[in-house]
Order: C-alpha cells, then structure tokens, then sequence
C-alpha cells in the first residue's frame, strides 16, 4: 500500500501541465483528489479528471475563490491533508515595458494567491498533521532578467514557506519545489516562448514527480533538476561570482 493511500489532496493549476501529472500520480498512489483550474478542455485536464473526485473550473484570482475552494475541497473530501499551490503564469519582457494591470496580476496570481490558499487551508492542514506543497521557481532564487514581476512573485514563497515551517513547526510540512524550465503549456500561455538554447526544458513528468517525492519524504525543500540547487547556492554563497558567470552566460534562466 502506497503511503499517499487515502490522502485527502487538492492541487491547484491541476488543468494542465505538472499540476494535471501530479493530480494523476496522487490519483494513482490511491489518494483522493480534488483538482482545480480555469479550464479542463486539454488532453491532459481531461486525463485528471478521469481519475479525481472533483475538478472545479474557478479563477483563483477572483474575490474569495481561494477560500471558497479550500472549503468546497474539504467538504468533499471530509477535511484536507495536502495542499500543492501549483497555479501560475509567466510574463517576459522589458520591466518597464509592463503595464500596471500586469504588474498586479503577475503578483496577484503568483504570490497572493498561494498565500490565501495556505490561509484557508490553515485549520485543515494543522488537524491533519498535513502538508503544504508551494510551487515556486528557480527564477525566485536568482531572479531573471526580463521576468522580473515573475522572479519577484515567486521569491515571495520562499519568505511564505520559511515563515510558515517557523510558525506551524513539526505540526504541518512546509515545502518548497523549485523547477527550472519545464516543457508545459507554461510558455505558450505567456506573451513570449522559451527561446533559451540551454538548459533545455525538462519534461513535465520530471517535475511532477519531484512534488510528490517531496509529499512522500515530507522535504523541506527540493529543487529539479537537482542541479539547479547548486546554482542557487552559489547565489547565496558568493554572489559577485554567481553575477559573473550569469553575464557569461546571458543570465538565468525561468521556470515552470
């Protein structure tokens, strides 16, 4: 029996991409599973929900849909034991070249969001002894040039995961994954495509599986490909060098 058997589970951006893998992997190992996202028309979505209790099509950027899906997740599950904050959406771009629209929504999306969502699930996951699974970025490790909103966005759950392992300690898991480039319909949605020749977009299973390796090991932390923690801890470490190389190189690179 697998150790996610029976796991009450909602997965947010679970429409497509690594929130769509995830939500099947969860179903597969025997949890149950209530997935969200705005739309459920892809191969993929259509795949998730086949095998979840519930998809619900809701813009968590609207006025209290946040709360409004923590609660409908957990009267249909009977309470909560993982919560995976995987919704987001990328911009690229000239910084200034964003309208203030785009700056709020980028923000909005990335970093208000998932912080409502850890909000609402709060009651839940404490009586659960559960886990918090946030979605970030290696571009909110380093930061990126032309993602800055982006870079910025996602930098704010590394403040929200460390503030909440401090608060909720050994009660509730608080974990972090932070992919590099991943090959979903991510960069199709956003105004720019990938355009980097290196490094290559891993594929989206790859990062799927990084999520629930990091539910099943209950880890703080976890970064895919693993070598990407490597860079951001040379970021940490020795930043002039961490710069230097970067420039060499035309910078970092984005996520997800």
């Amino acid at each position: 029996m697998s150790g996610l058997e029976g796991r009450r589970v909602l997965v947010t951006g679970a429409s497509s991409g690594i929130g769509a893998l995830v939500a099947m992997m969860f179903a597969f190992r025997g949890s149950r599973v209530v997935g969200c996202g705005r739309c459920w028309a892809s191969p993929a979505g259509l795949a998730a929900c086949q095998v979840m209790e519930l998809a619900v099509a809701r813009d968590l950027t609207e006025p209290g849909a946040a709360a409004d899906l923590v609660a409908e997740a957990a009267a249909k599950l009977g309470g909560l034991d993982i919560v995976i904050s995987n919704a987001g959406a990328g911009w690229a771009g000239p910084y200034e070249s964003m309208t203030a629209a785009e700056l709020d929504w980028a923000l909005e999306l990335n970093l208000r969001v998932p912080m409502r969502l850890a909000h609402a699930a709060a009651t839940h996951l404490r009586r659960a002894r559960g886990q918090l699974v946030l979605v970030g970025s290696v571009a909110g490790k380093l930061g990126v040039a032309q993602e800055a909103a982006y870079s910025t966005a996602k930098s704010g759950l590394n403040g929200l995961a460390d503030s909440l392992r401090s608060e909720w300690g050994p009660q509730v898991a608080v974990t972090l994954v932070s992919p590099g480039a991943v090959a979903t319909p991510f960069f199709e949605r956003r105004n720019r495509p990938y355009a980097r020749h290196w490094p290559p977009p891993i594929p989206a299973a790859r990062a799927a599986r990084a999520v629930v390796k990091a539910v099943e090991q209950r880890r703080a932390e976890l970064y895919v490909p693993y070598w990407t923690g490597w860079v951001s801890r040379l970021h940490g470490g020795l930043p002039g060098i961490y710069r230097y190389m970067a420039s060499m190189a035309g910078g970092p690179t984005q996520t997800v």
